[in-house]
């Protein structure tokens, strides 16, 4: 769905941001859950280098993104997709027990996945080669490992986590993007085809699509 610049849905991003990052802001899993829900929205690019006083009060960490619509004002890229999600069956189900199942999936991804390897993600790029970050991989790779086969137990050999998609795979899939730098989804073939399916998604790839067509390609300059 192209960006409709009408909607009164607006989200914040970022200009800018170095290579490796591009295709990863978490602004992606806002537009991946509207293009999921069919529900149009623009965006608000604002500078990475010097992002203005005002934002803060939008997003109090200065991250992205943040999220406009009438009155209301988010922050945090899994409650806005909870948000988004309930007015969508195509997210949540209408179902009272199906519902309930896909939230836990949610709350599964954002606090016993992607905690774990985020600090991965931390290990291994922002504090590679230090001392403390070469003696923390192994442990915590094997954890990762014991949890992403704990995943793969509960997936079994359905296509999605509770057989049909939903916001819940929306995020695993998101959280399990942190190990794309890595071999660890490698261990277990049928979480790297789960991952791969959700990927393949039409939603997911017009999100990623119209992220990286907005960032600019040259680091601008610091006003």
């Amino acid at each position: 769905m192209p960006i409709d610049p009408q909607s009164p849905i607006e989200i914040v991003t970022l200009d800018w941001v170095p290579d490796f990052a591009r295709g990863y802001v978490r602004d992606y899993r806002v537009r991946w859950a509207l293009e999921e829900a069919g529900i149009g929205y623009r965006t608000d690019p604002i500078s990475t280098l010097r992002r203005p006083a005002s934002h803060f009060a939008e997003q109090p960490f200065g991250q992205v993104p943040a999220y406009r619509e009438g009155p209301v004002r988010m922050f945090e890229s899994g409650a806005i997709v909870l948000h988004v999600a309930e007015r969508s069956e195509a997210l949540l189900p209408s179902d009272p027990a199906e519902r309930a199942r896909a939230l836990c999936w949610m709350f599964a991804a954002l606090n016993s996945i992607e905690p774990m390897l985020m600090e991965l993600t931390n290990v291994d790029l922002f504090a590679k080669g230090e001392e403390w970050a070469t003696l923390r991989r192994p442990s915590l790779a094997a954890a990762i490992d014991k949890r992403l086969g704990q995943l793969a137990t509960a997936l079994g050999d359905r296509d999605y986590l509770e057989g049909r998609f939903t916001a819940g795979d929306l995020l695993m899939a998101s959280a399990l993007r942190a190990l794309d730098h890595t071999d660890l989804l490698d261990a277990h073939p049928v979480l790297a085809a789960y991952q791969q399916r959700c990927l393949a998604r039409p939603g997911f790839v017009a999100a990623t699509g119209a992220q990286l067509a907005e960032l600019k390609t040259e680091m601008p300059e610091a006003a």
